[in-house]
């Protein structure tokens, strides 16, 4: 049997092909129920669980037709000039495609498949530290466009002089937490600035925080009672346009139990704003939550693991030298400015792989 055809079937074998099918099938065969829509929310949970599933298995079938394309190539073509580099394209791209696979295995977590909420915040290195935030927002807004998520600015705070205090968005897709989820820490940025008249090199820091995006419709265990809210409005700046700076629709919600303040300033009213925040507040205590949670099972274990936010994950030297290295991982690359164009995926995979051996 041909290499190719041997290792789609392991494909299929390993995700487990078969067994998705019947699911789609058995999911359809619900969808034509007459009462099927009689119960609108088990009936949208049901639609999402089937695309889905559709997309699993159409991403599977991908890979099979792939490799049997490279192999048609190489049985039709040959030692024909250029037939070489065609199955190495088509070999490469299942390859990417079975790596993208095995990752979303990997998203087995509470809220993995969620979509993220990042933040950025610039840490020490003044007018560099706001830079490299700004630097640091354009690669994960390239990688989101990448991958095919959308995205939504909800604040964002600009400097005195050039680049972001701090800002906010919203990445919307699949899996979007569970691979965003490996930014979370300090990220060290070490350059010749641009901003220094004698072109010194300068180190800056900039903190990124992830948090899954939880939806206003789904259930949570977290109380958030009004009396605990302080809610203020100011004009809105930015990417909303003069319409809202000349009115106070920006909405910032201090949740004084935890201390846990969010704003939003993009949209065009003040509802629209609240609501952004409100969900971007819930996301934040639930995160809260479960990073209390893991703490106590980890304290009850005996467990010792590094803080990851409050520690350097990665560092970005751009002189003398060129390389990006994480940390945790040790994956290193001299390609600097791929990654700040978004490639970032040379570090997810690495870190979801550790992940797995902690849990």
């Amino acid at each position: 049997m041909p290499a190719s055809k041997n290792a789609s079937l392991r494909s299929r074998s390993v995700f487990d092909y078969d067994r998705k099918t019947r699911s789609v099938a058995e999911l359809e065969r619900r969808t034509h129920a007459e009462d099927f829509w009689n119960d609108a929310s088990a009936a949208q949970k049901t639609m999402k669980e089937l695309a889905d599933l559709r997309d699993e298995v159409d991403r599977l079938a991908g890979v099979g037709k792939t490799l049997t394309d490279a192999r048609e190539t190489l049985e039709i073509l040959g030692d024909e000039e250029g037939a070489s580099d065609e199955v190495d394209t088509l070999l490469a791209r299942a390859e990417a495609d079975v790596t993208g696979l095995e990752m979303a295995a990997n998203f087995d977590g509470e809220y993995d498949a969620h979509g993220a909420i990042v933040t950025i915040h610039a840490g020490a290195g003044g007018v560099d530290a706001a830079d490299w935030t700004q630097i640091l927002t354009r690669m994960y807004l390239r990688w989101a466009e990448a991958k095919g998520f959308g995205t939504q600015v909800a604040e964002e705070s600009p400097a005195e002089e050039a680049g972001l205090k701090s800002v906010t968005f919203f990445v919307h897709g699949k899996n979007a937490y569970g691979m965003l989820e490996s930014e979370r820490g300090v990220h060290r940025l070490v350059r010749m600035s641009p901003f220094d008249s004698q072109h010194r090199r300068h180190t800056s820091f900039a903190s990124v925080d992830i948090v899954p995006e939880i939806g206003s419709d789904e259930k949570i265990d977290i109380e958030i009672r009004p009396e605990d809210l302080r809610i203020e409005t100011f004009k809105s700046g930015g990417a909303g346009g003069q319409y809202v700076n000349k009115t106070e629709s920006a909405i910032r919600i201090i949740h004084e139990p935890s201390g846990i303040i969010v704003a939003s300033q993009q949209e065009r009213s003040q509802t629209q704003n609240r609501e952004v925040a409100m969900n971007i507040l819930r996301a934040k205590l639930v995160q809260r939550e479960r990073e209390e949670r893991d703490a106590k099972l980890a304290e009850l274990r005996g467990e010792r693991r590094a803080n990851e936010w409050g520690s350097q994950i990665r560092s970005y030297v751009l002189q003398p030298y060129t390389l990006v290295k994480d940390h945790r991982t040790n994956v290193e690359t001299g390609n600097a400015q791929a990654v700040l164009d978004g490639e970032i995926d040379t570090f997810v995979w690495p870190y979801l792989q550790q992940r797995a051996k902690w849990q």
